[in-house]
């Protein structure tokens, strides 16, 4: 039997795409995880052939224990979303981690905040804060109720994906999940 979705795609979720596109992809992620890393360009590949037909949402699935800088970069994605560069953020997370070990580090997050012209001395307040730390946990228990065990973990139109994510088999799932609505 396939595991669903328990929490559907609402307000509170960062969405790419149309709401109304006919296939969604939800992966829940954790932006130290090296599956995670290897998935992203994947992502846009497969979003950038689907265009419209493809709403994307991404969500925080952080494993503290494996990955102890993923909740803060999370956080730190959270707080880009209100000043509008919530995407922006998350792709430099995942692009800026070529620069080494030290890439989710507090500095470089305030280095990434300054380069997408946001305010770091506000970030790092937030981060002092733990402003946006319940969101992020509220998405990890969302994905817990999910089933989401391990990242990253993928639900395509609210059914959960096991197959490859390599481009060509998730490329064709999605279009056979368009196709079929």
């Amino acid at each position: 039997m396939s595991t669903r979705l328990r929490s559907p795609v609402g307000e509170n979720d960062y969405v790419r795409g149309p709401d109304d596109a006919p296939v969604t992809l939800v992966e829940y992620g954790d932006y130290e995880c090296p599956h995670c890393a290897r998935a992203f360009p994947i992502i846009e590949e497969v979003s950038a052939r689907l265009g419209d037909q493809l709403r994307f949402v991404y969500r925080d699935f952080p494993l503290r224990e494996a990955h102890p800088r993923a909740e803060p970069a999370a956080e730190a994605a959270a707080w880009a979303g209100e000043g509008g560069k919530f995407w922006e953020m998350h792709d430099t997370l995942f692009e800026r981690r070529a620069d080494g070990p030290a890439w989710l580090d507090d500095d470089r997050l305030l280095e990434y905040a300054s380069e997408l012209g946001l305010d770091a001395s506000g970030l790092e307040s937030a981060l002092e804060d733990e402003r946006y730390l319940a969101g992020v946990r509220a998405s990890f228990i969302g994905g817990v109720r999910s089933g989401v065990n391990g990242t990253p973990t993928f639900f395509i139109n609210g059914i959960r994906y096991d197959g490859s994510w390599e481009t060509a088999p998730l490329l064709r799932a999605l279009e056979e999940a368009a196709a079929s609505r």
